[in-house]
């Protein structure tokens, strides 16, 4: 029997990720998940990622900790900013965190050459976004060749492969593509402040894309709001 190839799958236990993890898995991958806690004010998020991977396949879940609150600079970790609650903003939105997925992507780059996986699956989105630098094309295409040069693999030519299926998605297909696949929508949280509870707000950037995006893919949404 043909051994499957390994993918680890950047995993925050939000709509994309959890997209993410069940095309990774139609496409016949092994998949290992990677979470980070990262100083994000909340760990409803993460505790959303623990729980969706009780009950996958994955072959193994680890959770990173990082400290990026200690540089503080976003919202969704510095305790003097507050999240926005408005849809007025212009330029790069506070719930930025500086150079997160160039720090996430790295690590997995490691974790992958360890694990010799032939991708990384990353639900970056283009599209219905909040503007963020490092989820546009140009920044996928710069990674995967810094990636081709700075590994082993790379260098030997079979290096890990950046995927990242959601793209040029909208919200509405990644959440279509999600129910054919048979994702469970209700249990993933995406809000920037979400309670101990994983409630969410309703009013944050994230929230609004989500909600309107069920609402435009014609499907119930299953957000459990405050």
């Amino acid at each position: 029997m043909k051994q499957k190839q390994k993918a680890i799958i950047l995993f925050s236990g939000g709509l994309d990720s959890t997209t993410c993890l069940a095309i990774a898995q139609s496409k016949g991958y092994e998949c290992y998940a990677l979470s980070f806690s990262y100083g994000q004010k909340h760990s409803s998020e993460l505790e959303a990622a623990k729980r969706l991977i009780e009950n996958s396949t994955v072959v193994q879940h680890k959770v990173i900790n990082l400290d990026l609150a200690s540089f503080g600079g976003s919202s969704l970790t510095d305790d003097s900013i507050a999240v926005p609650e408005d849809n007025n903003a212009e330029g790069i939105p506070s719930t930025y965190v500086p150079a997160r997925n160039t720090v996430f992507l790295s690590i997995a780059l490691a974790w992958a050459e360890v694990l010799q996986a032939k991708a990384i699956f990353a639900g970056v989105n283009a599209v219905d976004y909040s503007g963020y630098p490092d989820c546009r094309p140009e920044y996928v295409e710069a990674f995967q060749s810094m990636a081709d040069l700075a590994t082993k693999a790379g260098v030997e030519g079979h290096g890990v492969v950046i995927e990242t299926p959601l793209l040029h998605l909208t919200k509405v297909d990644i959440i279509k593509k999600g129910i054919e696949l048979g994702v469970d929508y209700s249990t993933t949280v995406s809000c920037y402040q979400a309670d101990s509870k994983g409630k969410a707000c309703a009013v944050c950037d994230s929230c609004r894309i989500r909600k309107t995006a069920f609402e435009n893919a014609g499907v119930v949404d299953p957000t459990i709001y405050k």
